[in-house]
Formats: C-alpha cells, structure tokens, sequence
C-alpha cells in the first residue's frame, strides 16, 4: 500500500470513495483543485489573536489543510503563562483521547489483513472480553447485581462505543460500581452498563482495541503505531513518551478555577512507560496530527505512504450505530469537564473512529463531517465534502472549556468560508 499514486490510480480512488458516499468525484484527491477563495487568516487571526490576549486561553495552535497541502497554520500565546514562553506551531502538546483515532485505524489495519473481524466476539481474541456482565443496579445494601451480556462484544460495538463500557466521568454508576468493587475479587473489574449494541455512551472501549491490537499483531501499541501508522506518515512528535529535548516544545497545562482564571500546573513527570492506552496518554503536535487527518481526507494515503485502504476509510466515515444518538456527554466530576453537546440542535452518529454531523453545522462544517477530542481541549474534525481537515490544540481543564470551544468555532467558521464554493 505504498507508492505514489498514478493519474488512474488517482481516479480510481476517487471514484471508489465517491461510491462509498465518502467525498464528491471532483476535485480528485492526488490532483486537488486550489482552493477557490483563499483563506482569510486575517479574520481568523483576530479572533485567537483576541482570546489570548484577553487571557481567556494560554495559547493556541491552529492548522488546516487540504488533502494536498496546508492552507492555514498559526500559533498564538504562551505554552506557559507564568514562565512567558511562546507557543509555536511544533509545541508539543497532551492529546489524551485523540489516541483513539490513531487505535482505530491500528485496529481497521489489522482488519484488512484479516487478522481481526468487525463482527466475531472480542473474546476470541482477547478472552477477558468473553462472557461480559452487565450491571443490572444495586441492591438495598448497595452491593452490584449483575447479569450475564445476552450478546457477545464485537470489535464493530468497542469501535462505535455501542459496547456498554462507560468512563467514571460520565456515568456516576460506573464511579459508585467502583466503590463497591474495590477488593473485592470476585467482581469483574468493569461490567457493562447495557447490553452491546442498545445505546452510546463514552467510555474505554478503545482502550480494549488498543489491547486486541496488541494480541493480533504481537507488538505492543506504541511500536505498532511507530511501524504501522506514525512512522510511515513521518508523525515523529507523535508517541506515548517524550524526551528532554521534546519536551522544551511542551505546553503546560492549565487548570481554569471557578473565578475563570487560569493557573498553570507542573509537567508530569517523564517516564518511558511498559503498557499503553488506546484511548488515551498520547503527545503530539498540530503538524503530525494534521498529517493523520490529511491521509485519511485523502482515502488512506499521503505522500506515498499507505495507511489504509479506501473502501475502509469510507467505511470510517459512514454512521455505523444506525438511529442511536451520540455525543452528548453529562459530567459527573465538573473539575475535568463540563457537560458536552458541541453542536446544539445537531444530530450526531459514530463511525469506525468518529463522530459524525449528520446535520450541517450552522455556519460551519458540512453534513457528514467527522470529529472528536482530547480532554485538555485539543480537537480536529474532517469535512470531506469541502475537503477539508482541521486541527486546534489548547491546554486546559476542564474539557469543553467555553473560551476554548469558543475559539474552535471561530477557527472553524473561517476555514469553512473559505472552502466554500463562490
């Protein structure tokens, strides 16, 4: 799957994408038409410009491009607002659940080589996926009743987060399971929270892809990624540790306190780690991660380097969990998010990797464009009708911070003006 792409070959893959509804015939990827007014990054500018120095954002770094090349890249404040350091378009930055992006196509690789199945039980892979408890509730004592899953978890249900695992952030049961649980052996670690495949809800599904990943290919998640995925786009900031050097070009988090202001908190401490999250405990930069979106916007390859086939990349982008309603998120601990409906009004699907618009955004991104997040505001999304990617990174808790979010629809509205048609 390497090799650049020929004049036919270029049609081909545009003809099969268009086919899987994943973007227009026209223009073809490989021979990308400019885009038809330019960006306006004055307009764009202004507005993070104006979020910074208002202090209302430490600093920001913003990217998009189409499948070709990059149309807009700036960065605006500071890494850190105490130490006045600058913030540059290579800061490295904690991109948290950004990973799962990454995992899931780690997972869809290994599918196209037949090692793993969308639609067989998980538990032939990784056997403590086999016979999943669902908690039922808690007894007058408060003790978990649990009951035996009537289906087993697929791939297909971790990927689109239809499994029933749920995170402890969302779900105030999961929190109150834990408790009850602790010590006691005979408890599963975490029981579902619904049958597989009934409902949405966030939580370590791709954690657990990120393990099956491991079992199928024989490799732990960060050589796959180097092998598979990163090293072959050249994403050489991207990985599960950092070094001394990178880490000159980190941004500090900041933590906003009930007053609104933003205090910057110490860098974790550097570790070279022996096991590895799919979903979350990733660093990367707005370039590399870009270079991700850009492959992906392009039907599974850039620069000679393949990543994925094109019917798979389709496949990523079509709603996988049919009239299920995805999205909405509801905190339960408010110091690490707020509560989350990014596109009020909008109904949201899931893909093999994505969320999915399947309503336009008012003033923004087209029908069918797909996104998600990192918990320390960093956030992308792919329009593929428009043909476009973007990527904005910040620092801060808690998640969906209303300055942070703010400045993303303004990224996000002048990017899409310019892409849209005269």
């Amino acid at each position: 799957m390497t090799g650049r792409l020929s004049r036919r070959d270029a049609l081909l893959r545009a003809a099969g994408l268009a086919a899987a509804g994943m973007i227009p015939l026209a223009p073809l990827p490989g021979f990308t038409a400019p885009v038809r007014k330019p960006v306006q990054s004055g307009e764009i500018d202004a507005a993070l410009q104006a979020k910074v120095a208002a202090r209302e954002i430490p600093g920001i770094v913003a990217m998009a491009a189409n499948d070709q090349s990059v149309v807009y890249e700036r960065a605006f404040g500071l890494r850190n607002m105490s130490a006045a350091t600058s913030m540059s378009t290579d800061t490295i930055f904690r991109i948290a659940s950004m990973v799962k992006l990454l995992t899931s196509v780690a997972a869809l690789q290994l599918v196209e080589q037949g090692k793993l199945k969308l639609d067989e039980p998980a538990g032939n892979i990784d056997p403590t996926l086999a016979s999943p408890q669902i908690l039922a509730g808690f007894d007058a004592k408060g003790a978990p009743q649990l009951r035996p899953a009537h289906n087993p978890l697929t791939l297909r249900n971790l990927l689109t987060h239809t499994s029933g695992l749920s995170y402890p952030l969302w779900d105030p049961n999961v929190t109150r399971y834990l408790k009850a649980a602790r010590g006691k052996s005979d408890l599963p670690r975490m029981p579902l929270m619904f049958e597989p495949g009934a409902r949405w809800a966030y939580g370590g599904s791709i954690d657990r892809v990120g393990r099956m990943v491991e079992i199928a290919s024989g490799q732990n998640l960060d050589q796959y990624f180097r092998d598979s995925i990163t090293g072959p786009l050249g994403m050489t900031d991207t990985g599960f540790s950092i070094t001394e050097k990178q880490r000159a070009r980190q941004a500090s988090l900041h933590t906003r306190g009930a007053d609104g202001k933003l205090v910057p908190q110490p860098f974790e401490k550097l570790t070279v780690p022996t096991a590895f999250s799919g979903g979350g405990g990733i660093y990367s930069t707005a370039p590399d991660y870009l270079t991700l979106l850009q492959a992906l916007l392009n039907g599974g390859s850039l620069r000679g380097a393949g990543i994925l086939r094109l019917e798979t990349v389709a496949s990523m982008a079509r709603n996988q969990i049919g009239n299920i309603e995805a999205g909405h998120l509801k905190t339960a601990n408010p110091a690490l998010s707020n509560d989350v409906d990014f596109f009020p009004g909008v109904h949201l699907r899931w893909g093999l990797g994505h969320m999915i618009n399947v309503d336009p955004v008012p003033d923004g991104r087209k029908a069918g464009s797909l996104t998600w997040a990192g918990l320390f505001n960093t956030y992308y999304w792919i329009d593929p009708s428009m043909r476009v990617a973007g990527v904005i990174m910040m620092q801060i808790l808690p998640f969906a911070d209303g300055p942070a979010l703010t400045a993303y629809r303004q990224f996000e509205r002048g990017i899409c003006h310019a892409f849209r048609p005269a």
